[in-house]
């Protein structure tokens, strides 16, 4: 797929995740868009699918939400442990499923 047409897919992708992860966090914004194709020179948008993800640097957490391969669509800004811990056990119960893998993040 060329550049342009995955930004586009990959943006209206990123632009849902943003806003679901807004409702949890109040702040979110987007990350990854596309992504390298694997075995090809082209371009993919983030994939479709939505799961949950979080990291902890230091004695803060931010939270992901990943489309199925790990690349990361939208981010919450750092948050205290307690508060991501929350936040993070709120978006499982609503009923996201949680990325166990790595995540790939910007």
């Amino acid at each position: 797929m060329k550049y342009n047409e995955a930004a586009f897919i990959g943006q209206k992708r990123a632009k849902e995740a943003q806003l679901k992860l807004f409702e949890y966090t109040g702040f979110a914004m987007p990350t990854y868009t596309i992504k390298k194709e694997e075995n090809s020179s082209g371009f993919a948008p983030v994939g479709e699918g939505t799961f949950a993800g979080k990291i902890i640097y230091n004695n803060q957490m931010i939270i992901y939400l990943t489309d199925e391969s790990g690349f990361a669509k939208a981010q919450s800004k750092p948050l205290t442990i307690e508060q991501g811990s929350s936040i993070y056990s709120k978006i499982i119960e609503d009923g996201l499923d949680e990325y166990s893998g790595d995540i790939k993040t910007i």
